[in-house]
């Protein structure tokens, strides 16, 4: 198991769709090499941004095939994992590094909602994958309203002394909850990279001590993300602002309620982007009514990315 540096921008990458949706997989490979020409170098696909919990097996590996031979000698892939038990997540685990994925996303499963005498359950679940399969594991503290679960921070300790654990994705989207995690992780003494789950606070993230960033807003404004990263990063706060002022607004209308259809709104701001032909999303995802594409077209011309691009009307 090879070192992973994810100290980032890593963007949760969406998954184009033919009408009849399928996997459009020249579309797919020309939007992969889109986000690699913006300067990235590690993408997560199969994740929710992607649909991957929509995904049959067969489809979650050759999505990771394709990304993975994009990337080639250039990036590196991490890829979701969600399963219905230990056993399908090995398994899908396998597949994963057999594909070529560098990496695990380990979303948590719909048991680990219930906190009490829980935690046994899922600390044996990362524990059973880590001894299986040589793959670095990305764990994830997700907000349970958006299918997650929160971890006690004596839960948390365990699980980063795994020696697959490689780095923790932070998506509570509470700042409270995020700087007790930065704390704890201060506190361990096995050192991991913090990664913002947060698309509600990206640049105040990085303030408060995040290290990289795995987004599903990460594949839109993509090189704004990046310089503002650079600018925390460089103490230019001033700039950072600047760029924050570009980049939040337009990671509010994409997350906006109802949250559910963040995947569609990410699709369709990247097809007026020209950077996709469409914006199907797989049943039981619904397309965007027009008075939403619409706020998807005013929050990118606000935020000044599609002065010089003609609308293209979906099909």
């Amino acid at each position: 198991m090879g070192g992973l540096d994810l100290k980032t921008l890593i963007p949760a990458v969406v998954l184009p769709m033919t009408a009849d949706f399928e996997i459009d997989e020249p579309e797919l490979r020309r939007y992969l090499g889109w986000v690699k020409e913006q300067g990235i170098r590690v993408v997560a696909v199969n994740a929710d941004t992607g649909e991957g919990p929509h995904l049959s097996r067969e489809e979650r590996r050759r999505v990771i095939e394709i990304a993975v031979d994009v990337f080639a000698e250039s990036g590196d892939i991490i890829t979701g994992l969600f399963a219905g038990s230990t056993r399908e997540a090995v398994t899908l685990a396998e597949d994963a590094r057999e594909a070529g994925a560098a990496g695990l996303l380990m979303f948590p499963l719909p048991v680990f909602r219930e906190r009490l005498g829980n935690e046994r359950v899922i600390y044996e679940y990362h524990r059973a994958i880590a001894d299986a399969v040589d793959l670095s594991m990305v764990l994830f503290h997700l907000q349970p309203a958006l299918g997650g679960a929160e971890y006690s921070p004596e839960l948390l300790t365990r699980l980063v002394e795994l020696p697959n654990a490689c780095a923790l994705k932070e998506a509570s989207f509470d700042v409270r909850s995020f700087t007790q995690v930065v704390s704890l992780l201060r506190s361990i003494s096995k050192k991991i990279t913090l990664l913002t789950g947060n698309d509600n606070f990206i640049m105040q993230s990085f303030l408060l001590g995040a290290q990289g960033a795995l987004l599903g807003f990460g594949t839109i404004a993509v090189r704004e993300q990046l310089e503002m990263m650079g600018a925390v990063q460089r103490r230019d706060y001033k700039e950072a602002w600047r760029l924050h002022e570009i980049v939040q607004p337009l990671a509010d209308a994409i997350f906006a309620e109802p949250v559910r259809d963040y995947r569609a709104r990410a699709k369709e701001a990247l097809r007026l982007l020209g950077v996709l032909k469409h914006s199907f999303v797989r049943p039981p995802l619904l397309p965007l009514e027009e008075i939403e594409r619409e706020r998807v077209r005013e929050a990118l011309e606000r935020a000044g990315l599609l002065a010089a691009v003609a609308p293209r009307r979906s099909s």
